[in-house]
């Protein structure tokens, strides 16, 4: 099995004259948890769609789990776990309807989403609320039941965009000690963040500036090459040379 789980060479995306994406490469590895930042319109989200085989590239070359993301979208969405801040679970659904729904698009069996779903919601001390609308529950608690729904298919990799936006510092915390147990089971970890002393929780992060990779390391390594303090300082440095905007 292969260490390398996400690998992009010369990727690219354009619309017309416009590159949102700009011959970018990299690689990630089995359980890693790599930050992906930008500002916005830097690429982050084109970026992530195609990974995500959800919008072919212009040009370039990549895999996922080990499949083509020119050629097999659909077997990638069915080895991916994906969570948005946008949208990630039904505010008219009950918890128990939200798992079984989604355990059911991931191709889970009727068995399978009964004893995942149990451990998921004993892990997350949520047994008592199987029955409760979703939309009742506080954000913090929407937040860390998306992520584990988005992982209960056991994939290899799961994408989080902007995850945990909105939440208090508290919950940010105990979201981040559940993607750190992910990643120690072997699950890879590729997220977005706009909370740079997130970024400072990543294996390694890529930083984005109009459409291309501008900087690449661990957190230490990237405060080191910029004399910085904080990621917050490496980022902004990077960010002012940036030409177009949101």
């Amino acid at each position: 099995m292969s260490d390398i789980v996400i690998s992009v060479q010369e990727l690219t995306k354009c619309f017309g004259d416009f590159a949102a994406v700009d011959h970018i490469s990299f690689d990630v590895r089995r359980g890693e948890i790599f930050g992906f930042l930008g500002a916005n319109g830097a690429g982050k989200t084109t970026a992530m769609r195609m990974l995500c085989g959800l919008s072919y590239p212009t040009s370039g070359s990549g895999t996922v789990a080990g499949f083509d993301i020119t050629k097999e979208g659909e077997q990638i969405k069915r080895h991916i776990g994906y969570m948005s801040q946008r949208f990630s679970l039904y505010n008219d659904l009950t918890v128990w309807e939200n798992i079984n729904l989604f355990a059911g698009i991931y191709g889970l069996s009727k068995a399978d989403t009964e004893s995942r779903a149990t451990e998921l919601l004993e892990r997350l001390n949520f047994t008592s609320e199987r029955n409760t609308l979703v939309g009742s529950l506080p954000l913090g608690w929407k937040q860390k039941l998306s992520f584990a729904i988005a992982t209960i298919h056991r994939p290899e990799v799961v994408f989080l965009d902007e995850p945990t936006g909105g939440v208090d510092p508290v919950t940010r915390r105990q979201f981040w000690e559940m993607i750190y147990e992910a990643a120690e089971g072997g699950t890879t970890i590729f997220v977005t963040t706009h909370y740079m002393d997130e970024a400072e929780y990543c294996s390694r992060v890529s930083i984005m500036v109009d459409g291309k990779v501008c900087a690449l390391d661990t957190p230490t390594r990237l405060k080191q090459q910029f004399a910085a303090e904080s990621m917050d300082e490496v980022f902004r440095t990077l960010a002012r040379g940036a030409q177009r905007g949101e």
